[in-house]
């Protein structure tokens, strides 16, 4: 997303940290292997739809809110400002917004098939790094069925995850993995994500960043329903701690909440980068009041 999906990567490398006691829960039919696997079908697929969905995106950090419509524009995401600490912009800041929109808009439509190519690529190098991620849970760590229970009034899996020790990552992200350990909700009808909360356990030097992710660093990830075969996140916060160069400390706390999903206007007129279109749509979606 936004980031989305800029965190997304890190967010895929953190299966989750939280301590839940063993309530003597009787075993299910499926082993606790199995359902991870289905669920990582299951959310990949879901991930690979959200080029189809346009939504709104609020950051919130030590400075305050930001929040933005990310909708998809000739292959790749544009973010738009349209809030800032959940009040709407003046008339003289949306219009700058909008004349940035605008000129980005234009400028994609103009762009060289070259140039075209490279950003189109970047996005999608970004979600297939995301995928591999995913694909890496089921290796990277050894899961237990820690009970079931119930969300939203849906019953859920509830499972913890620790590093497997013979796993070996096949680049320096994925060395994430070996330190952390957490919990995951997963949907008990369907298999989507319901929630996967992380942490790091102990302190893992990433060379190729010459950094080293330290204990405490810790991620949260909320999804909700979106269809009937269809789950996107809702909330995602990330509080980092790190040493870069290994000496020098960094911390930093981030949230971020999704809402407004809405599929895109037809694939005809993504694909034209129709500013009539745009300006259609964009002048009856608005984003959510406060949370």
């Amino acid at each position: 997303m936004r980031i989305a999906l800029r965190v997304w990567p890190a967010l895929m490398c953190m299966i989750t940290a939280s301590t839940v006691v063993y309530q003597g829960v009787q075993s299910p039919a499926l082993e606790p292997a199995e359902i991870v696997r289905r669920s990582v079908e299951v959310n990949t697929r879901d991930w690979k739809q959200l080029p189809d969905y346009d939504y709104f995106v609020r950051e919130r950090d030590f400075g305050g809110t930001k929040t933005y419509l990310s909708r998809m524009i000739l292959g790749s995401r544009y973010n738009k400002l349209v809030a800032v600490n959940d009040l709407p912009l003046s008339p003289q800041e949306a219009g700058r917004e909008k004349q940035r929109y605008e000129n980005e808009l234009s400028a994609r439509q103009k762009e060289s098939p070259e140039r075209r190519r490279e950003r189109i690529d970047k996005f999608q190098k970004d979600a297939e790094r995301d995928r591999f991620f995913i694909a890496q849970l089921g290796e990277a760590f050894a899961f237990t069925l820690v009970k079931t229970d119930h969300i939203a009034g849906r019953p859920v899996y509830v499972l913890s995850a620790k590093p497997r020790h013979e796993y070996r990552p096949p680049n320096d992200q994925a060395k994430a993995l070996t330190g952390m350990q957490g919990t995951l909700w997963i949907d008990a009808a369907d298999f989507h994500w319901v929630k996967v909360h992380a942490q790091v356990v102990h302190p893992v030097n990433i060379e190729g960043f010459v950094a080293r992710i330290e204990k405490g660093t810790h991620f949260e990830l909320d999804q909700i329903r979106i269809t009937d075969e269809l789950w996107l996140p809702s909330r995602f916060l990330m509080e980092s701690h790190a040493k870069v160069f290994l000496i020098f400390p960094h911390s930093n706390k981030e949230e971020e909440t999704y809402s407004g999903y809405r599929k895109n206007a037809s694939a005809a007129a993504n694909a034209t980068g129709d500013q009539e279109v745009s300006r259609r749509q964009e002048s009856v979606y608005l984003p959510p009041r406060n949370r």
